[in-house]
């Protein structure tokens, strides 16, 4: 497969694309998904930062709803291989190449076809990912790090945009086969979903004939280009000081330091925070990395990637108490450039 979008794109592409795109993608989230705005914004974050979200949320809170606005917010392409969205229900009985697709013998070329399977698409909706093997959750490993999956010794690659949004139930955990820790080190964030409010669930329900049109003419989509070029152009145009640079390593060893902690975050967790925190960035209409969204994004980054000693206090709880006082050093410095 072919990558459409040109590799030589400008390099000072302007912000008010990656702000466009934002734009349209905020606006057709909201249409369909109510009383969730600050982890759609997430979502959109993590997508423009080229992660992957992690929902640890109720049944019917909303996810594959989500999912679907999100894959509908990206206008299919006719001559493309990959699909705008796909929904893979995880079960134990799953096997690797359900997923990733299989090689089957075409009688008249007398040779050997792939056929791709639901990972190759833009946004993959992984629901109810605890409940399949770890064979599965392997094959899920190497497509979310390496954006590629490798059947038969064949390694086929998954496109630029690849985009994987996986949900867990939190209470129901018979039958399930727990994430280890290097495939959640692969999710940018984890975020926990409670029950949206009164009014939002009265809301819900009077604007359910509405919600029915997905297709939404009246609110643009944007293109696997534009996503791209946006990504391109946060990682380009929004600055990120060195002392955000230490405020993160600084957190970092505050958590492996705490009694709390039995095993800290990893060094790629704070890489991955960085495009996450451009992002954000831009989301609030700035070019450059603030104290305010490291405050805001670290504990959804780092509290699913540490062990809490047993009986200690929750990991968030943890990651927010260690963030004390290396935000407090990073308020007394000029980030701005």
């Amino acid at each position: 497969m072919t990558n459409p979008l040109p590799n030589d794109l400008p390099e000072n592409l302007p912000l008010t694309l990656a702000e466009s795109v934002m734009s349209c993608l905020r606006a057709r989230l909201r249409a369909q998904v109510i009383g969730r705005d600050e982890v759609l914004d997430l979502v959109i974050v993590a997508l423009l930062a080229d992660g992957h979200v992690l929902l640890e949320d109720y049944p019917g809170s909303g996810k594959t709803t989500l999912a679907k606005a999100l894959g509908g917010a990206i206008e299919d392409e006719p001559s493309s291989a990959y699909a705008a969205f796909r929904r893979i229900q995880f079960t134990p009985d799953l096997l690797p190449s359900d997923i990733t697709g299989v090689s089957v013998f075409d009688a008249p070329t007398s040779s050997f076809q792939f056929r791709h399977g639901p990972l190759f698409a833009h946004v993959v909706l992984a629901d109810e990912i605890n409940r399949t093997s770890p064979k599965v959750q392997s094959a899920m490993l190497e497509a979310m790090a390496e954006k590629q999956v490798t059947v038969d010794n064949v390694t086929h690659a998954l496109d630029e945009l690849f985009f994987v949004i996986a949900t867990q139930n939190p209470r129901d955990v018979a039958g399930t086969y727990p994430l280890p820790v290097p495939q959640l080190d692969r999710f940018l964030f984890m975020v926990r979903m409670e029950h949206i409010g009164r009014d939002e669930e009265l809301e819900v329900l009077r604007t359910r004939r509405e919600r029915r049109d997905t297709e939404r003419a009246d609110l643009p989509r944007v293109s696997r280009d534009d996503v791209i070029a946006a990504r391109r152009a946060i990682d380009a145009g929004v600055a990120v000081h060195d002392a955000i640079h230490e405020c993160l390593v600084d957190v970092s060893r505050a958590l492996r330091a705490d009694e709390r902690v039995r095993a800290g975050n990893s060094t790629r967790s704070l890489v991955l925070a960085v495009p996450a925190l451009q992002a954000l960035a831009v989301l609030r209409g700035r070019d450059f990395v603030s104290g305010e969204d490291l405050e805001l994004l670290l504990p959804f980054v780092l509290a699913h990637r540490i062990e809490a000693a047993l009986g200690a206090t929750a990991a968030d709880e943890v990651v927010k108490e260690c963030m004390v006082a290396p935000l407090e050093k990073l308020a007394r410095r000029t980030l701005a450039r």
